[in-house]
């Protein structure tokens, strides 16, 4: 669990497991989705500077619904396993594999994942990047931001997920990442 300096968590549902793999395995992870076939995000005619594909499940933003992707590769499936023990998951409830590279001037804008899914559980690879955390307070923001070292293991449920909106900024250098989202249970 993300604290601070208190030992205080830094936000309800907000957890990270840092070296969740290691340095072999996050090399093996960065070829292989290299080579995938890897598109510029959209969003409602939009294209982001992130290059991403999906396992699983996809979401698609040009006509707002989930639909089928190709069933996520074995070689994923450890890490998914992984990713669901951190978590307190079982494997099959990660049904979404979200494959993302981003160049350097990539980031993510603030949002809250689509409520068709309920846990979001990332591992970082490559460069570190920051994830920040607004939930609207009068007439500003709370805010508060979680740094995503290389190898690390994240997961973002309850208050964290429902109650914020998170967003990643604009990377220096080249990063990737895998985020895993099971189905929510609400829908």
């Amino acid at each position: 669990m993300m604290l601070d300096l208190f030992d205080t968590p830094l936000l309800p549902g907000l957890a990270e497991q840092p070296n969740i793999i290691d340095r072999a395995e996050e090399q093996m992870l960065i070829r292989r989705i290299n080579e995938t076939d890897l598109t510029p995000f959209r969003f409602q005619g939009w294209t982001g500077k992130r290059l991403t594909t999906s396992f699983g499940w996809c979401y698609d933003f040009e006509v707002g619904q989930p639909m089928e992707a190709p069933p996520i590769p074995d070689w994923l499936a450890p890490f998914r396993d992984r990713a669901a023990e951190f978590a307190g998951l079982a494997p099959e409830q990660l049904i979404q594999a979200l494959l993302i590279r981003y160049d350097p001037g990539a980031g993510i804008g603030w949002h809250r994942d689509r409520p068709i899914y309920e846990h979001i559980v990332g591992i970082s690879l490559g460069e570190p990047a920051t994830m920040r955390f607004r939930r609207r307070r009068g007439e500003g923001f709370a805010r508060a931001s979680m740094p995503l070292e290389p190898r690390a293991g994240y997961r973002i449920g309850g208050p964290a997920r429902n109650d914020w909106e998170h967003s990643i900024a604009e990377v220096e250098q080249t990063r990737w990442s895998i985020t895993f989202r099971s189905l929510s249970s609400r829908e």
